[in-house]
């Protein structure tokens, strides 16, 4: 009875405590947004799970946390969604082992990708974003579905993931992990903070992965995966008091992959090697700062700004493009309560992109390769403003709009509503409508499409890219067997004033099987398992394999498997108890 009395105390405690929570703090600090938390008293653990949908957002959003993140084998965002339905990851080439997001059907390029609720890995980052997150770096990563608020810009259309990081203020100690699956990839995570006083800390977190081994099982010439080395490391630092909460992070990516033909492929023999070869080079910088002004009615200014640098060099057999991508951006915001049904956001924001590009094709092409590389330079500016109403867990409505200015397209406007309602606690609806806007770069988001012999067609500048998205989502909480049974029902519709279109390559769904066995000691953990257990892998993953140099060939059509099963091993060490 006490332990059952203590964990209604600290749920309770826990829904309070988020009803307070406001979003510009949000956006600043995720103090503990995990999917676990744990309170000590007497001793007495008490463990209050917060995984799933959010069901007090108006938007319809889903949290993966940490305790389905470990369900995963590792080892970067990519593979972060295989146990999670809501995102499907799917291959968007057979050469260099690049995955791409879809969400509501359609490509990546169109879900908005935030870090701590910034906007980032943007455009010439895209095609290999998802293998430049450590999983073990993880706390949690929120996934919305259709319009997002206004705060976060205009370049969202089909949906928002935004990546929570572990924090300083929320981790203490030192943690490690390592793991070694059968095609020889090795990975070591190691992460640690300290803690200088109770309101300052810092941390640093150090990721490292190395696969040199040639793997072809099908014996068409190709490697079914690249060879690739990553170092990976961040620096974070915290100041959180009652008044000021700041957070400034240091990034720094090496990553090198290399694929193409392999070296046991006799029947490639007379022909001229075809390789490929991809080196980035990345480096962000992100520092938020907030302030509150009026507790007593959420009354908080904040300002954040975030730059970054990506550079990455590729050659596809003959064919070489080199990219790099300087991207700033910056964002004030002003927020408060004027009743507890009544709030306001306003603010403003700045992002600056510069893009240079050098393209030596191999390929046919025709028309003028500028047209590929879309706006060389670009700086937008705009405002926004924000309005909700909340009728108690009734109702919720907020209307947004915001208006920029673009130095290549000139002003557009962005308008956006949602809508809750949930008349029990039983069943929730939300329905969302918005426009959404984004600046296409045909070759740097999709590079890929160099690893084929296709005749390239661009004639046409490029146009910004404008979307409407409206949908609905239905939740429903059943209780069953003392349990809670959660039934969701969504439909959304994207329609396109104006796309960038690629040729489309084949898409399918498909059956995968996946296992994991973990056993906890005090100290440390061990867990073992395998991803695609029944060996399922596509058939012809690269076209004309066994001629790399004619038309025919296409290595961009993959969207499924190209290895069979995969069996793996790891252990999590930490100073403190599991």
């Amino acid at each position: 009875m006490k332990q059952f009395l203590l964990l209604i105390f600290f749920a309770l405690s826990a829904l309070m405590a988020t009803a307070q929570n406001h979003e510009v703090a949000d956006s600043v600090v995720q103090y503990d947004d995990s999917v676990s938390s744990s309170h000590v008293l007497d001793d007495v653990t008490v463990k209050a799970p917060t995984r799933g949908r959010l069901t007090n957002r108006i938007t319809n959003t889903e949290q993966i946390g940490q305790a389905e993140l470990v369900r995963a084998a590792c080892c970067n965002l990519g593979e972060s969604f295989t146990t999670n339905p809501s995102v499907d990851v799917s291959y968007s080439d057979a050469a260099t082992g690049a995955r791409q997001i879809k969400l509501l059907g359609l490509s990546g390029t169109y879900v908005q990708m935030l870090t701590e609720n910034m906007p980032n890995l943007r455009g010439a980052s895209i095609p290999y974003s998802l293998g430049y997150v450590s999983g073990p770096w993880l706390q949690s990563i929120q996934v919305s579905k259709g319009a997002s608020s206004v705060k976060s810009g205009y370049e969202s259309i089909t949906g928002q993931i935004n990546i929570e990081y572990l924090k300083p203020q929320g981790t203490d100690g030192v943690r490690a992990n390592a793991y070694l699956d059968n095609k020889l990839k090795q990975e070591v995570n190691l992460d640690g903070s300290i803690h200088f006083n109770d309101r300052l800390s810092t941390s640093l977190l150090l990721h490292f992965e190395n696969r040199q081994t040639d793997h072809d099982a099908d014996d068409d010439g190709f490697m079914d995966m690249p060879k690739l080395k990553q170092f990976n490391g961040m620096w974070r630092m915290a100041y959180v008091s009652p008044k000021w909460i700041s957070q400034l992070s240091v990034k720094a990516l090496r990553d090198e992959r290399t694929s193409g033909m392999s070296s046991h492929g006799s029947h490639h023999d007379g022909l001229a090697h075809y390789g490929i070869d991809v080196r980035t080079n990345r480096f962000e910088l992100q520092w938020k700062n907030g302030f509150i002004l009026d507790a007593d009615h959420n009354t908080s200014i904040a300002l954040m700004t975030n730059g970054s640098v990506h550079d990455a060099d590729y050659q596809f057999g003959k064919t070489l493009y080199d990219v790099n991508q300087k991207n700033g951006y910056a964002q004030l915001m002003f927020e408060t309560d004027f009743t507890p049904e009544h709030n306001i956001s306003i603010g403003a924001s700045v992002n600056y992109d510069h893009y240079s590009q050098d393209l030596d094709f191999y390929h046919p092409f025709v028309g003028d390769k500028a047209n590929l590389f879309g706006v060389d330079e670009e700086t937008t500016s705009g405002i926004y403003a924000q309005y909700t109403y909340k009728l108690g867990e009734t109702l919720t409505i907020m209307p947004g709009i915001r208006w920029d200015y673009s130095s290549e397209y000139g002003s557009f406007v962005t308008p956006r509503l949602h809508v809750k309602y949930s008349p029990s606690e039983l069943v929730t609806l939300r329905a969302s409508a918005g426009k959404g806007y984004r600046s296409p770069h045909a070759i740097a988001e999709n590079v890929s499409l160099l690893a084929s012999g296709k005749t390239f067609i661009a004639n046409e500048r490029l146009k910004q890219e404008e979307a409407w998205n409206t949908g609905a989502s239905l939740s429903f909480n059943i209780p069953v067997a003392g349990k809670e049974l959660e039934l969701n029902i969504d439909y959304y519709y994207t329609d396109f004033d104006n796309q960038m279109m690629l040729n489309p390559y084949t898409y399918q769904a498909y059956f995968q099987l996946q296992a994991q066995i973990t056993r906890e000691f005090r100290y440390f953990l061990v867990y073992v398992g395998g991803e695609n257990l029944t060996s399922y892998t596509i058939s012809d993953p690269i076209r004309s394999a066994a001629d790399p140099w004619t038309a025919m060939f296409d290595a961009t059509q993959a969207w499924g498997p190209t290895e069979g099963a995969m069996f793996y091993i790891g252990m999590r060490f930490k100073l403190e108890p599991f």
